[in-house]
């Protein structure tokens, strides 16, 4: 027998909050229905608006929080939120790392794997970190953009501060924003598969503060890319490495094959654990520097290795586990 689901899209419940899934959304129940409503916490009632309905589910959107849950905090900036940059910005940190060692325990639970799921370890400051940003470059009200796509849709929400990224690759996006714009740059038009500039990347070394910019591009030719490399490197004195990455396709990957040096060197170097990494455009090097240390010394305290020990790296990026691994051996 076919089943009716117990609420109407546009019609506004009161319910209770019980769970939170791994995208951070809340989630109540009408009859065991399940309802996924974005910024509502468990031990919170709500009214909320239905926004979608499907077969075995619903999505709804908070009207009003008539008990508010204890580890609820305000927000930074909402953005954040609907972006994705930071979906759980409305929980305390603490409870925030107590979510995650939960989901990891459920996810045990499930596969009937009996283990002790230790608490996560923070960080002091978490936000400001991330290494590496890669933002997309669209034209909104007639003006070059770079800030986050509106989650689930390809909608840019203009943003400069990005929360969760080192400052200066914040600063130093912002910087070449302004850069294209003078130089009247067009961005690119999924629709039409047209335009210039697609994504700017920033990297940054965490320990060296060398700099990388990747211009991805559309087009093999990049106007005025003499004039735009040289304002930018008078204005970002960090930048050691400019490159231009030539992606012609209609696709969602964001970069393609073919990279040109157009000022410095191809790579940029920085410090993990004592070692020193070439990290190129293309490089996978973890994103968060100060608990991938952390990670890895648990991990290799963890296995416990010895000199006759073998540690197969399957999917080694530049090779930082197996590396850092082989410190202790």
């Amino acid at each position: 027998m076919k089943r009716t689901a117990p609420v109407l899209k546009n019609e506004t419940y009161d319910v209770d909050i019980t769970d939170l899934t791994y995208q951070g959304m809340g989630v109540a129940k009408i009859d065991d229905f399940p309802i996924f409503i974005e910024d509502a916490l468990p031990t919170e009632n709500v009214t909320m608006k239905v926004i979608k309905v499907k077969k075995n589910f619903a999505f709804g959107k908070v009207i009003k929080i008539n008990q508010k849950s204890a580890d609820r905090v305000e927000l930074v900036d909402k953005a954040y939120t609907q972006t994705g940059i930071a979906p759980l910005q409305h929980l305390k940190y603490d409870a925030q790392l107590e979510f995650k060692r939960h989901q990891i325990e459920e996810d045990f639970n499930k596969l009937k794997i009996d283990v002790q799921v230790d608490p996560t370890i923070g960080m002091d400051k978490p936000y400001e970190y991330r290494n590496k940003a890669q933002i997309p470059v669209r034209l909104i009200n007639g003006k070059l953009q770079t800030g986050f796509y509106r989650k689930h849709s390809h909608d840019l929400v203009p943003i400069e501060d990005f929360y969760i990224q080192d400052p200066e690759i914040d600063k130093a996006i912002v910087v070449v924003r302004d850069i294209l714009r003078k130089y009247r740059i067009k961005p690119y038009d999924e629709r039409v598969n047209g335009g210039v500039i697609r994504n700017v990347m920033v990297r940054r070394g965490h320990y060296s503060h060398e700099m990388m910019i990747v211009l991805i591009t559309r087009t093999e030719k990049l106007p005025s890319n003499k004039e735009i490399v040289t304002d930018i490197t008078k204005a970002l004195p960090e930048v050691k490495s400019i490159v231009q990455n030539v992606n012609p396709k209609k696709t969602n990957a964001l970069m393609g094959k073919e990279n040109k040096v157009l000022a410095g060197q191809s790579t940029i170097e920085d410090t993990l654990l004592g070692l020193k990494f070439e990290i190129s455009a293309n490089s996978f090097y973890q994103v968060n520097p100060v608990q991938t240390e952390k990670l890895y010394d648990l991990a290799t305290k963890k296995a416990d290795l010895t000199a006759d020990d073998t540690v197969i790296d399957a999917y080694c990026g530049i090779g930082t586990i197996s590396l850092s691994m082989a410190r202790g051996c």
